[in-house]
């Protein structure tokens, strides 16, 4: 119980983060009769769409809602003191885990070589190459082995967000709501919009 009580927020998230790729798992069908091969399965699409263009969606809709979810914990920390590394860190790792998949799934749609061929792959490409880093050194281990470097690292993150914006928005999916929360989320962070909510913050919470 008492684990539980300490990651609760980590346990929560990475539940979150699980979930739907049972809904993955139904459009996939493994062979293990010769070898392990994995093979769509028909007509395991919805709305019109194709299987493989399902997969496509849902990994790349989960992967950028996480990525939007990481950079608003600044925000909601400076908007409402209330702040969890952990449970951070298992946002980014749900973050790069998802996007790792979409990235798979092209790859095993179009090829490797496919990546190269448009501008809104390349920047969907080098989001992947930065996320991976960060997914690696996520944990307390490599906190207390990089010190100061470990946040100068994990400040990439938001160079992949605005490479996923990029990705997301030339291939024309939804992709405003999540740069109008980053936006937002941005401007919170100007050290004078900061200074003012925290401070109005703290005069809220002090007795009168």
């Amino acid at each position: 119980m008492s684990f539980i009580k300490k990651n609760y927020g980590w346990i929560i998230v990475t539940i979150l983060a699980i979930i739907p790729m049972f809904i993955l798992s139904t459009m996939l069908k493994i062979d293990t009769s010769n070898g392990f091969v994995f093979t769509l399965v028909e007509n395991g699409g919805k709305e019109g769409m194709s299987t493989l263009e399902m997969l496509y969606h849902i990994t790349g809709e989960f992967s950028i809602r996480w990525m939007t979810a990481v950079l608003t914990c600044t925000p909601f920390f400076i908007l409402f003191g209330i702040h969890n590394l952990f449970v951070r860190q298992a946002m980014g790792i749900a973050t790069a885990v998802w996007s790792l998949l979409h990235f798979v799934i092209f790859i095993w749609a179009e090829g490797f070589s496919e990546t190269f061929t448009q501008f809104n792959y390349i920047a969907g490409f080098i989001a992947v190459l930065i996320l991976i880093p960060l997914l690696f050194t996520s944990n307390r281990k490599w906190m207390k082995k990089l010190k100061r470097t470990w946040k100068k690292l994990q400040s990439w993150a938001y160079a992949a967000v605005i490479l996923s914006l990029l990705h997301v928005a030339i291939l024309e999916k939804t992709w405003i709501i999540y740069a109008v929360i980053v936006g937002i989320g941005f401007i919170i962070r100007i050290p004078s919009v900061k200074e003012k909510i925290m401070s109005r913050r703290k005069n809220k919470t002090q007795p009168a």
